[in-house]
């Protein structure tokens, strides 16, 4: 929100619901300042948890570098869109949202409660990690037109809208192929559940012609990632 407002990104002419800052309800500085407090709670509780975790149980070392981790996850949500040469603005946005949102969320978490680094942890991250990139892609593929002519060069802009949908295709495809090997593994195939309302959905954003009409799928395509965690949180309590 602060960094498209300052780099002309979120303009008059942007598809989708209005923004914060865009829109003149708060101020760029108080976006920056609440960008600022939020960060800085994020790394008080990250500390707490990363002692209670792993620095009161003996594992400093592993503790250090999940605090690298969470310190690199801080500046990367901050570098996606502000400061000088965002790297938002020259097509890496799909994968540092890949990279921190699935490998390191998902992997990272499950690493915290069992100390250890799984083949269903690292499918599961693959799989949350792709829907959050389905995501991001939909608001690119949404907001292409106006991200170029503005000089936010995504991946989408790179290869087009026609080039864009496939491509999504190919990111759905790839998180439901994960989340069918986590099911053989832990044998329960309640999670692939999530990936109906998806597959659903890109058979009508096939057909879409018109970049505004992609607003309303974004949510869809999110609370199937929320789903799919649930679900499979659920079994494994189980």
């Amino acid at each position: 929100d602060y960094g498209d407002f300052k780099n002309g990104a979120d303009s008059a002419e942007r598809v989708g619901p209005s923004r914060a800052v865009q829109s003149g309800e708060i101020t760029a500085e108080q976006m920056k300042n609440a960008v600022v407090i939020t960060a800085t709670l994020s790394l008080i509780s990250g500390i707490a948890l990363l002692w209670s975790s792993l620095a009161q149980t003996g594992y400093l070392t592993e503790a250090i570098l999940f605090l690298t981790l969470g310190l690199s996850s801080i500046a990367a949500a901050v570098k996606y869109t502000a400061g000088k040469n965002p790297y938002g603005y020259r097509g890496l946005g799909d994968v540092f949202v890949f990279v921190f949102f699935g490998l390191v969320g998902v992997m990272g978490t499950a690493f915290l409660q069992t100390k250890e680094v799984s083949l269903i942890s690292f499918c599961n991250a693959i799989v949350i990690g792709g829907l959050s990139t389905a995501v991001l892609t939909l608001n690119n593929l949404r907001d292409h037109i106006n991200d170029k002519a503005s000089g936010k060069i995504t991946l989408i802009v790179k290869m087009g809208f026609k080039n864009g949908k496939k491509y999504l295709s190919a990111i759905v495809l790839v998180s439901l192929i994960s989340a069918f090997f986590v099911s053989t593994l832990i044998d329960s195939y309640w999670g692939l559940l999530a990936f109906i309302l998806p597959i659903i959905r890109l058979m009508k954003i096939m057909r879409i012609e018109e970049p505004k009409d992609l607003d309303p799928e974004l949510k869809k395509f999110a609370i199937s990632a929320f789903i799919y965690s649930a679900i499979q949180f659920a079994v494994f309590l189980t």
